[in-house]
C-alpha cells in the first residue's frame, strides 16, 4: 500500500482534499446502496452523485485558495503548476461523473460507455506520466 506521503506526492492533493474525497466516496456508497436496493423510492441519481459533486467543489475552492497563497508568497511556478494539475484532475473526474449520472438518469443511447469512461482513461495516462516524473 501507499503511505499518505506517497499519495500526496503522486496525486498532488493535500491530505485535507484526500479526506474530503474519501468521505464523499463513503457517502456516495451509502446513497448508491440505498438507491440500488430501493430502500428510498424517491432517491434520484442526481442526489446519489451529490457528495461527489460537492467534494469536487470543495477541492476546487481549496486549491484556489492554496494557489493564491502560493502566488502571493512568490512561489508563482508552484502555484500555477498545482492549480493546473488539480483543476485538470478535477475536471476529468467531474466530466466522468456528469456523463455517468446523465446515462443513468436518461438511459441515453448516444452516450455509450466508452465515451463515458474516456475521461478516466485520460486521467490514468496523466497519472502514469506524473508517477514517472515523481520517482
Amino acid at each position: 500500500m501507499f503511505s499518505q506521503r506517497e499519495l500526496v506526492q503522486w496525486l498532488g492533493f493535500a491530505p485535507f482534499e484526500m479526506f474530503v474525497h474519501l468521505f464523499s466516496l463513503l457517502l456516495f456508497s451509502v446513497l448508491l446502496a440505498l438507491k440500488v436496493d430501493n430502500f428510498v423510492s424517491t432517491l434520484e441519481w442526481w442526489y446519489v452523485f451529490t457528495p461527489l459533486f460537492a467534494a469536487d467543489g470543495i477541492s476546487t475552492y481549496f486549491t484556489t485558495i492554496v494557489s493564491i497563497r502560493l502566488f502571493r508568497d512568490s512561489e508563482k511556478r508552484l502555484a500555477v503548476l498545482r492549480l493546473f494539475w488539480i483543476l485538470t484532475v478535477l475536471s476529468l473526474k467531474f466530466v466522468f461523473e456528469m456523463l455517468l449520472c446523465q446515462k443513468l438518469v436518461e438511459q441515453a443511447k448516444e452516450l455509450w460507455y466508452g465515451l463515458i469512461v474516456s475521461p478516466i482513461f485520460i486521467l490514468l495516462q496523466l497519472l502514469v506520466i506524473r508517477a514517472c516524473r515523481v520517482n
